[in-house]
């Protein structure tokens, strides 16, 4: 996957004809929910984890140096309306990944993530893409908002599938590694249960996994990021903040405007890929006219500080 170009100028005119027609850009959502009783809901085939082999992001004659970029969301109870904010700033993101330079080809999968011991749809999973489809995979997203009423989502299960299941020409032909985003105010649970393995993604598994490991080895292929935006129902929270903190590191960030959030992404990126520094980030963040600045300086300080502390 990952073939074609990102044209703000298609996302207008789609968003423009859904406001005409009296669309919500997550349609499918809307379809289920009028239609279906809670019982048989169903991820969208596009984005059903249930048989999954690969998501892989490619290099071709259009992008030669791709760059995979995941970003998984909660969709539980107070986390439903995060996919909505990634929707509706898309063309923000890729403004500053393309033209700013952070990245040059840039490939996106969007996920949504709840709870495997109660949720219908306990994990959804698109394709990196380089051109609007990404949108369309946004779109086809069920925000089921259940969850299982504790501090615990299935976080590990949606990254043990990208750990086990994707394909990333970044870093099997370059050595370098994408960028997961994990934006959600709740715990992991402390394994990948074997049984949720074979639930959810039909795979046969023989044992649990502790969620230790499975981090460890999605980092061998991606720069690991967990987000908790204000608003969240355990915003703040330092029990959940210290779990992250001790499987991630510095690399949780805590964000206090939600809006902020694709400013955030992209320019944790940028920063990744020596791009920019934090100053020069904010300063093309007040370029486009985006009054995130102080959110994403406060979000990244600490990632920031503690890459300039590697180079040293």
């Amino acid at each position: 996957m990952g073939s074609g170009r990102w044209s703000s100028d298609v996302y207008d005119a789609a968003a423009r004809y859904r406001a005409a027609s009296g669309q919500d850009a997550f349609a499918y959502n809307d379809h289920i929910r009028a239609s279906a009783p809670r019982r048989t809901w169903r991820a969208h085939p596009s984005l059903d984890p249930h048989g999954l082999t690969v998501r892989e992001s490619r290099d071709s004659a259009e992008h030669p140096a791709s760059l995979a970029i995941a970003v998984l969301f909660d969709v539980t109870g107070s986390m439903g309306g995060v996919p909505r904010v990634l929707q509706t700033k898309l063309p923000d993101l890729f403004g500053l990944l393309l033209s700013k330079g952070y990245a040059a080809h840039p490939q996106i999968l969007f996920g949504a993530v709840g709870d495997a011991t109660c949720d219908r749809v306990p994990l959804q999973l698109g394709q990196f893409e380089s051109d609007n489809r990404m949108d369309d995979d946004l779109g086809n997203i069920l925000l089921e908002g259940g969850g299982g009423g504790q501090m615990t989502e299935s976080y590990e299960l949606a990254l043990y599938a990208m750990a086990r299941h994707t394909s990333l020409d970044c870093h099997e032909k370059r050595g370098r590694r994408g960028y997961l985003f994990l934006i959600g105010d709740e715990m992991p649970y402390g394994k990948v249960k074997a049984r949720e393995i074979r639930a959810v993604l039909g795979e046969p598994a023989e044992r649990d996994i502790p969620v230790t490991e499975i981090i460890a080895e999605l980092r061998r292929t991606f720069h690991v990021f967990y987000i908790l935006p204000a608003g969240a129902s355990y915003a703040g929270n330092p029990e959940v903040l210290g779990v992250w903190r001790r499987l991630l590191g510095q690399n949780v960030i805590e964000l206090d405007d939600l809006d902020a959030v694709c400013e955030t992404i992209a320019l944790t990126v940028g920063l990744g890929e020596e791009a920019i520094d934090l100053a020069s980030g904010l300063a093309d963040l007040a370029d486009i006219g985006s009054d995130a600045g102080a959110s994403v300086a406060r979000a990244l300080r600490p990632v920031a500080d503690d890459r300039a502390h590697r180079r040293r």
